[in-house]
């Protein structure tokens, strides 16, 4: 029981170790410790998610087992995004359509007013990920 309350011990950011390993891509850690009964559904103090770590650098293994385990791909964050955007704005095209395909909304906006798309366009990206996605 004692492993089970410190696996989703959070730092003072409120960070846990899935996150920490999320956003800096360990895969082997991320299954270990969702296998181990780490919560993918906690969020830190800013509302950061796993799932938005791992989106904003582009690492499509963590994003699926994260979608996998039944996560919230539409997690707004107080730093005014969500994954998708992350994911967008990193021009991770994979990471996006497997949002997409989990059923991320792409009329989300950030705190700026930008949806994907928008921000897709703005940033130059061209793959056309987006380009059948509602506006």
């Amino acid at each position: 029981m004692l492993f089970k309350t410190v696996i989703n011990l959070q730092d003072e950011e409120g960070f846990t170790p899935l996150m920490w390993a999320a956003a800096h891509g360990q895969i082997a850690v991320v299954e270990f410790l969702l296998q181990n009964g780490a919560d993918p559904n906690l969020l830190a103090k800013g509302r950061e998610s796993a799932l938005s770590l791992a989106c904003s650098k582009g690492y499509t293994d963590i994003v699926k087992m994260l979608i996998d385990c039944g996560v919230d791909v539409n997690e707004y964050d107080w730093n005014g995004g969500a994954p998708l955007l992350y994911a967008v704005h990193g021009n991770h095209v994979r990471c996006v359509e497997i949002l997409l395909e989990s059923g991320a909304d792409p009329t989300v906006e950030s705190d700026s007013g930008f949806n994907a798309m928008d921000m897709a366009v703005a940033m130059g990206h061209r793959n056309g990920t987006l380009s059948s996605c509602p506006r």
